[in-house]
């Protein structure tokens, strides 16, 4: 089967070819100021128009109020919404696009507990746990709490890097991965052999 694989944290138009050049399936933008690869809207149009056809546009958000959301959708070719805050399936369906929700996972039952409290999300993102950060930490979990059976599409993030994410998906039985921090040479800079590295570790599994 083949790995579906998302560069997420993108703040350069150059940055985005680059993973669509590598094969990736999506790219991520995120719109949460706190982020060090935060990006405006005007910013992500312009790295929108670049990308060729059948590379997904996921936008990030966390906690973020309704109507920003929505006015972010109306400038902003958005194919996919990733919800990486505290907000509720309610919230997340709301806004007329298939919605990814990320948990941070601290133990087997947050996994089982996000598939209860998320029935409509197109799928999970497991990523690692953090007291005071929303994903882009650069930490992993550990991958074995992951059931063979979830029952629901899902996607491994956390930590993963060129050299890891093979045995990442071998471990888990991931059948799609996330990264951002470490495919750059510094924050929301992408280095382009790294996604490359990624990519092709990714899909040889």
């Amino acid at each position: 089967m083949k790995i579906r694989t998302k560069i997420c944290g993108i703040t350069r138009p150059e940055d985005a070819l680059a993973a669509a050049e590598a094969g990736a399936d999506a790219v991520g933008l995120v719109f949460y100021s706190k982020s060090k690869r935060a990006v405006m809207a005007a910013q992500a149009k312009e790295i929108a128009a670049v990308l060729p056809p059948f590379v997904s546009v996921v936008a990030l958000f966390v906690n973020e109020q309704s109507d920003v959301i929505r006015e972010i959708l109306h400038q902003v070719p958005i194919d996919v919404i990733q919800f990486h805050g505290d907000e509720d399936d309610d919230f997340c369906r709301q806004f007329d696009r298939p919605y990814l929700k990320a948990v941070r996972v601290q133990s087997a039952a947050d996994i089982q507990t996000a598939c209860a409290k998320f029935p409509n999300a197109r799928a999970l993102l497991f990523d690692a746990y953090h007291p005071t950060e929303y994903g882009g930490t650069g930490q992993s979990f550990d991958w074995t709490m992951l059931p063979e059976d979830l029952g629901k599409p899902w996607i491994l993030a956390g930590g993963l890097t060129p050299e890891n994410v093979a045995d990442a998906v071998k471990t888990s039985g991931a059948a799609a991965v996330d990264v951002s921090g470490g495919v750059e040479s510094s924050a929301g800079i992408k280095d382009k052999k790294k996604i490359a590295a990624f990519v092709a570790a990714a899909k040889v599994v």
